[in-house]
C-alpha cells in the first residue's frame, strides 16, 4: 500500500522516507493534497541481450528436413477409436476433405 505524504514533511523527513522507500514501500508526495510524485524502490536496469550469443553452435542432421514417413502414415492411415472418451464424433469420416 502506498503512503501520501505532503511535500513539506517529505522535506522534513527525507531520509526516513528513503529507507521506507528501499524496504519496497511506495510513497506519494503531495501538494496540497494533490499527489505529484511517486518514490518506488530502485531497480538496476537488466543488463541488455546479446544478439547472437550462440551463433554458430547449432546444428541439424542432414535429413531434419526429410519428410517422416512412419509419423505421417499414423495421421492418414489410422483408425478412429470410437469406443473411447470422445462421444460427438460423427458415424462417417470423410475420407479426403471436401475442396
Amino acid at each position: 500500500m502506498s503512503e501520501m505524504i505532503n511535500i513539506q514533511a517529505a522535506k522534513t523527513h527525507l531520509s526516513r522516507i528513503v529507507d521506507q522507500v528501499a524496504a519496497g514501500e511506495e510513497v506519494i508526495i503531495a501538494k496540497a493534497g494533490k499527489p505529484m510524485a511517486k518514490l518506488v524502490p530502485y531497480q538496476p536496469a537488466k543488463k541488455p541481450r546479446t544478439p547472437g550469443l550462440f551463433a554458430g553452435q547449432g546444428w541439424e542432421s542432414p535429413d531434419c528436413w526429410e519428410p517422416d514417413t512412419e509419423l505421417i502414415d499414423s495421421f492418414y492411415n489410422s483408425k478412429l477409436d470410437l469406443e473411447g472418451p470422445l462421444t460427438n464424433i460423427p458415424s462417417q469420416v470423410a475420407e479426403d476433405p471436401p475442396k
